[in-house]
């Protein structure tokens, strides 16, 4: 779901050429699904060090940057993989079915994770299937979703054409001069997308805060008062949201402002693929971050910065947060060629969407199987804690080891499958 080529196999009159793959990019990735499987797979949830968990509700922390960083990343490789296509040279029919059959493919498996858990209760333990109370919505599930609406706007609300315009390298400065002079008889060609970026967020803050929800009124940014929890349970069914409701964190309303988050990114690698690679490239992607920074900082205090509710203000200020990393990614790899420190994340990013499938499942595994017999019997993921992390480390610091140990067996499991040139793509 991550990888830059979406129609890498595809040859047809639309292609033009193959755009340039980033290796920065798949190390931020990298980065991202490391961090995701470091924060989802603590020894205990009662002993996290806070830096390692969501905001309770309005707030912001490094664990909140993991989810939106993915969406991110998938918009800055869609500026690379969708550079083919033009408004003269549209994509057939044919790549319209790649793209739905992707999203699809990555709802599924959504589904399935979700699905697993009720399975491997039925096969270990025994338990009925009980579909009444079944999750809809999840991480894989918002991906899904996003990228296929973000990949639908890109294609569709061009106000040029965008030429076959390829990342600038070392000096390259008669092309630096071709492609400033294109920009300057054809204009910008993202115009109609950021305004329909905008709309969507400023849209989304007037919904949330002026259309009221039965009971609680308009402007109740609550777990149980806001609108997004309220028009998901219409939609799905309450008892088909995150653990019963009154909210799901994925939901299928906050997903809108989601398909924004993978916008920016888009925005971002459009306007890499048109720069030079040099450290002015890199300070001007931190000048940008610093900007919503401070954007997606002062909106909160109209619209509460909010993960779970996918807030305008967390889109931007989520955003500004990643655009710093891609700076230092981008300089540190593409500018500095410095990559050997990249490697080991490079490693994850390559084959993330295995690792984020793959860590789910064995997890759910661990937590349903037991060791010992009787009603009391801990999990064998509780019981690897308790004997091997815990036992020496205590409570706090053997939950982190726990998670760090995790991260690292994964690492050791997908190098091994980097060397075979082993990669799962959807």
């Amino acid at each position: 779901m991550y990888d830059n080529e979406i129609a890498e196999n595809e040859i047809t009159k639309t292609v033009i050429s193959k755009p340039k793959r980033l290796v920065s990019l798949d190390v931020f990735r990298g980065i991202a699904i490391a961090s995701m499987i470091l924060v989802n797979n603590p020894g205990s949830w009662s002993h996290v060090y806070p830096p390692l968990l969501h905001a309770k509700w309005h707030g912001f922390t490094p664990t909140d940057l993991v989810f939106p960083s993915f969406l991110f990343i998938i918009g800055v490789a869609m500026a690379f993989s969708l550079a083919k296509y033009t408004k003269d040279n549209q994509p057939t029919a044919a790549v319209y079915w790649r793209i739905a059959r992707r999203s699809a493919i990555l709802f599924a498996l959504g589904i399935f994770l979700n699905a697993s858990t009720l399975i491997l209760d039925l096969l270990l333990n025994g338990k009925s299937i009980d579909w009444s109370t079944f999750r809809i919505m999840g991480v894989l599930q918002r991906i899904g979703i996003a990228y296929l609406l973000a990949t639908l706007i890109v294609l569709n609300f061009s106000s040029r054409k965008q030429g076959n315009r390829q990342q600038v390298t070392g000096n390259g400065e008669e092309e630096i001069l071709a492609l400033k002079d294109a920009n300057k008889t054809t204009g910008n060609p993202q115009v109609k997308q950021w305004i329909l970026a905008g709309a969507v967020l400023l849209g989304y803050w007037g919904a949330m805060a002026l259309i009221p929800v039965p009971g609680f009124g308009a402007g109740d940014f609550s777990p149980e008062g806001n609108l997004g929890g309220y028009i998901d349970s219409l939609i799905l069914g309450s008892q088909h949201l995150y653990k019963g409701g009154p909210f799901d964190p994925e939901g299928l309303f906050s997903t809108i402002p989601a398909v924004v988050t993978v916008l920016l990114g888009y925005f971002a690698g459009q306007w890499l693929r048109s720069q030079p690679v040099k450290s002015n490239t890199s300070i001007q992607l931190v000048l940008a971050g610093l900007s919503c920074l401070v954007i997606g900082y002062l909106w909160g205090f109209l619209f509460p910065i909010n993960k779970a509710l996918w807030t305008s203000s967390y889109v931007v200020y989520s955003a500004g947060w990643d655009l710093l990393l891609l700076a230092a990614c981008y300089e540190t790899i593409e500018v500095r060629n410095w990559r050997q420190w990249g490697l080991p994340f490079e490693v994850m990013g390559l084959n993330a969407i295995f690792l984020f499938v793959g860590s789910g499942i064995v997890a759910r595994i661990m937590h349903k199987t037991h060791i010992g017999t009787g009603d009391d019997a801990p999990s064998t993921y509780a019981w690897i804690y308790q004997n091997i992390f815990q036992s020496w480390a205590g409570a706090l610091n053997g939950s982190l080891f726990f998670a760090i140990t995790t991260v690292l067996l994964w690492w050791l499991i997908l190098y091994g499958m980097y060397r075979k040139s082993w990669f799962f793509k959807v």
